[in-house]
């Protein structure tokens, strides 16, 4: 056996870093293997002596008094010397000895100073935690004869020998060397004689039962002297594995390099959620030093949204167990107001015993590193943006929509803000707009977008309006843009919303045809360069499709001059009704054809559809085709019914050509006499009134071909309507009938020309026609592209008229049908009805002038008309106002004089409403007004100045 010093002589002795760092550093060894709680047993300090000249550099001390006392304290339990555990194991060991314990001292249970037993709280065992979880500590006692009398269960793990073979063993024979033995059996001697041991020995286990040697150890044994019941010394050892503590030194220095070297912030979090330790790191980014944030919470560190975020998840890996991976957190720092980013990994640290005991934090700073994230995501996302404006951008050869374009691309993925405006001379038809180059020229605002607000620019300067004509200032940004063909930054205004605009001019075959300005609000990263390069690549794309559609739109125009003036004025609309139509004119060997179609609007938010063909060609048949147009739309004013209509048309008809007009053509057709059939004028037509409150269609046929239903889901099929005979022949009177038409139904009128030509027979071209509406879900302009494109239209043989009308009734709450009897106080329920439900559909500025016309009507009704009174609201694109009585007397307008009392209620009904008028009902009459509605463009008469203007 070797000679190594006793652990009194020198300070070298390797667990002596062991038991500092074990003393010191405990909370930091809990965060790499399990926080420690009680440091190493320390030795006594008079066993601190000066080394002697024996083998085994040992420190005897004299059996003093004070040591005595201190060694029976020890044998007593002091929680301090790890008693209790050691106590409760010898009397275990103790338990299976063969006669009790040889010569052992009874244990005195310890008193408070006033000579009452302490509590039981002397006798808990070390909590969870503590460093007896971790190091080795065994103790056994030697008797006077110097053999084992008590071994405890600790020292059977340690040294693996069973009490029964560890009871009466000699341990000097056991565990030395044999060239050691004998100066351990001096020594032995000494502590039996009273003096106390301590210091580092090596040993080696006994052999196994199966003749096996035993392993070699290094244990740090503490002696402690103690005296039997008898009066005989005996002695308490207490040993401790050194190859355990010195792993715990390896942990312990791992765990101080880790919170003083590493160069990641380190925080141990103990279950109060309150910083434990943190490292150097940490407490360079957040001031202090280490000491000053011990007990701070997360609330100390981030904002409070964020704080409560990351202390919802600690708890929830204190109470899990599960780790939590690059976490980032957002938050500043001292002394600084820029935001910095943080990756967090939060793991559960655990004491021996695997109790938590807290959480460890790492945090990485990537500020940086989002900073670089953010520059690659904006490239991926500039080149996606180019992609979608490449497949976007140009789709349509119109100019509105190729800019709105450009701006849906734009908004909001590159800016929250967009205008494009356009130079109101190239929009003109111009080549050359006047004050073009110095860029103070007329501009008109063709497109906007917006994805903050409807008036973005608070603060700043009025927003011009979509389609409204303005210029900007000479020495402007933007007007320097359209000089130099430069983008520009407009500065913001101060107060307002945008903090970032990019002015970008349009620039198409080096002419610049408008202006772009992109925007983003505060709150939205400013432009950079790399923006402003984007910026300008969008705009020269969207110019160049702007450019193209420019031009496409003047040669169009040119060409639609000569077809327009065949056509009703405007686009046809109509309430229930989705409109589209098609005019083909004849080629320039077949002259100009009769062919028209119109779209009339009738009052109860009814249509009137007209498709007519006038036989003959030339001026003379495009002549006719005008007076019956108008004759048509004449008579749909006086509100008569389609068969009236009709009839009132053949009389027109044949009245053309004749200079007497009607009257003498009715007598010159009676006398007997060859006709001139070059001067009679025949037409064919069909002549439709729908009602888009009950979806019912009257038709009245005068020659014409059939109309053309298609009903959702079903086959499309020719209506059933007598034909009659065609204009100008007379004598003959017109049939109706009335169709209730299913929502989404389509109706098709159409002339000869798109059914008949000379290499097909009319019944084929009706069959083709019918064949070739398979699909009427689809949008109307697509149906009657169809319809052309699958049919024989570009022969050129006859003009060629095409009307198609999709049902779309009026839905059922905005409708208001009310019955009134004939009393007084239906006046003022009328008016209650009609404000009521004006409030509903939300139209409070119309509802005084309706509740004034209203009682106007109503009045008159009760007064003039006979039985019940029907009050009827409809709502669709304009307000209209029936009132229904029985009575067949039409309200005739008169003007009141100075002096007349009455006689100003229909004229105060024209001063206020958009139209009024009356109409015959098979139950008598239909008294009417409408009103535009507020968000219609058209501005509302103001009633008190229509009533002074009576007067």
């Amino acid at each position: 056996m070797s000679e190594i010093p006793a652990k009194a002589t020198e300070s070298e002795d390797p667990s002596d870093g062991a038991r500092a760092g074990a003393a010191g550093d405990s909370a930091v060894a809990g965060a790499t293997g399990g926080a420690m709680g009680d440091a190493v047993p320390q030795p006594r300090g008079d066993a601190r002596t000066e080394p002697t000249n024996t083998p085994w550099g040992d420190a005897p001390s004299g059996p003093s008094d004070d040591a005595r006392s201190r060694t029976a304290g020890a044998s007593t339990g002091d929680p301090t010397d790890a008693g209790t555990d050691i106590g409760a194991d010898m009397h275990r060991a103790t338990a299976k000895s063969p006669g009790g314990p040889r010569g052992a001292a009874p244990v005195e249970s310890p008193v408070e100073p006033s000579g009452e037993p302490m509590g039981d709280a002397m006798w808990q065992s070390s909590p969870p935690g503590s460093i007896y979880d971790y190091i080795k500590v065994a103790s056994f006692s030697i008797g006077a004869d110097g053999l084992v009398d008590q071994w405890s269960l600790r020292a059977e793990q340690l040294f693996g020998i069973s009490p029964e073979r560890a009871l009466g063993m000699d341990p000097i024979e056991a565990f030395f060397e044999p060239d050691q033995r004998e100066r351990g059996q001096r020594k032995m001697a000494e502590i039996l004689d009273g003096r106390e041991w301590t210091g580092v020995v090596p040993f080696r286990m006994p052999a196994a039962e199966d003749g096996e040697p035993g392993a070699e150890g290094l244990a740090e044994v503490y002696v402690m002297p103690t005296t039997t019941e008898d009066g005989e010394r005996a002695a308490v050892c207490i040993v401790v594995d050194v190859r355990t503590l010195r792993s715990i030194e390896t942990d312990l220095a791992a765990s101080q390099a880790i919170f003083g070297q590493s160069p990641f912030g380190f925080l141990l979090i103990d279950t109060d959620l309150r910083v434990r330790r943190a490292n150097k790191r940490f407490a360079s980014v957040f001031g202090g030093n280490v000491e000053s944030h011990r007990g701070r919470t997360v609330h100390d560190y981030l904002p409070r949204s964020e704080a409560d975020r990351v202390a919802a998840t600690l708890r929830r890996v204190l109470e899990t167990g599960d780790s939590i991976t690059d976490m980032h957190v957002t938050g500043f720092i001292p002394g600084s107001d820029d935001r910095r980013h943080w990756s967090i990994n939060l793991y559960r640290v655990h004491s021996g015993t695997g109790r938590p005991i807290g959480i460890a934090w790492l945090g990485t700073d990537i500020t940086s590193r989002r900073a670089a994230a953010r520059e690659a995501a904006a490239a991926r996302r500039n080149l996606a943006l180019l992609n979608e404006a490449g497949a976007r951008i140009g789709n349509s050869l119109d100019l509105e929509t190729t800019a709105r374009e450009l701006l849906d691309v734009v908004v909001p993925g590159f800016c929250d803000l967009a205008t494009v405006d356009l130079y109101q001379g190239l929009l003109a038809g111009d080549e050359t707009p006047r004050a073009l180059a110095d860029g103070s020229a007329e501009l008109r605002r063709v497109a906007f977008a917006s994805a903050v607000s409807d008036a973005p620019f608070i603060g700043g300067p009025a927003p011009v309006a979509v389609g409204a004509v303005h210029h900007y200032p000479f020495n402007s940004p933007c007007a320097d843009a359209l000089r130099t063909a430069r983008p520009q930054r407009v500065p913001a205004e101060d107060g307002g919303l945008i903090q970032s605009t990019l002015a970008v001019p349009m620039v198409a075959h080096d002419t610049v045809v408008g202006l772009a300005q992109f925007s983003r609000t505060k709150g939205s990263e400013p432009f950079g360069d790399r923006d402003r390069a984007l910026a300008v690549e969008l705009a020269a794309r969207a110019a160049v499709c702007i450019d193209n559609a420019r031009l496409y739109r003047r040669e169009h125009e040119r060409a639609l001059i000569l077809q327009r003036s065949l056509l009703p004025p405007g686009d046809p609309e109509a309430s229930g009704l989705d409109i589209a139509c098609r005019y083909l004119p004849g080629n320039a060997a077949t002259e100009v054809g009769g062919d028209w179609f119109d779209v009339i609007e009738l009052p109860g938010h009814r249509t009137a559809l007209v498709v007519g063909d006038v036989m003959g060609r030339g001026l003379r048949a495009a002549v006719a085709m005008g007076e019956l147009r108008t004759a048509v739309r004449t008579l749909a004013l006086l509100d008569l019914e389609p068969a009236e209509v009709l009839s009132a048309l053949d009389e027109i008809a044949r009245g053309l050509g004749t200079p007497g007009g009607v009257q003498q053509a009715t007598r010159a057709a009676r006398q007997p006499r060859d006709a001139d059939l070059s001067e009679v004028y025949l037409a064919t037509c069909v002549y439709a009134v729908y009602d888009s409150v009950t979806r019912r269609c009257t038709f009245a046929n005068a020659g014409h071909l059939p109309p053309v239903l298609v009903e959702p889901g079903e086959s499309a099929l020719m209506l059933d309507v007598p034909p009659g005979m065609p204009l100008g022949v007379g004598g003959e009177p017109f049939e109706e009938v009335e169709v209730e038409l299913p929502e989404g139904a389509l109706l098709a009128l159409y002339t000869d020309g798109l059914v008949e030509s000379r290499d097909h027979p009319l019944d084929e071209g009706l069959q083709a026609f019918v064949g070739a509406l398979t699909d009427p879900s689809r949008p109307l302009e697509d149906v009657c592209d169809h319809v052309l494109n699958t049919l024989d239209t570009h022969h050129g043989e006859d003009d060629i008229a095409l009307l198609m009308a999709r049902v779309q009734g009026l839905p059922a709450d905005s409708v208001g049908d009310w019955t009134l009897p004939r009393e007084p106080r239906s006046v003022g329920r009328a008016r209650e009805y009609a404000r009521t439900q004006l409030t509903a559909w939300g139209l409070e500025p119309l509802v005084d002038t309706a509740e004034l016309l209203v009682s106007e009507l109503v009045t008159n009704a009760l007064r003039y008309g006979e039985g019940e009174i029907r009050l009827r609201l409809l709502l669709d694109r304009t307000l209209v106002c029936e009132v229904w009585d029985a009575g067949l007397v039409q309200p005739r307008r008169r003007r009141a004089r100075d002096t007349d009392e009455g006689g100003r209620g229909l004229q105060l009904v024209g001063l206020l409403s958009a139209s009024w008028g009356s109409r015959r009902t098979p139950r008598g009459k239909t008294v009417w007004f409408e009103l535009p509605l507020p968000d219609g463009g058209t501005p509302l008469t103001d009633p008190a100045e229509a009533l002074l203007s009576l007067f």
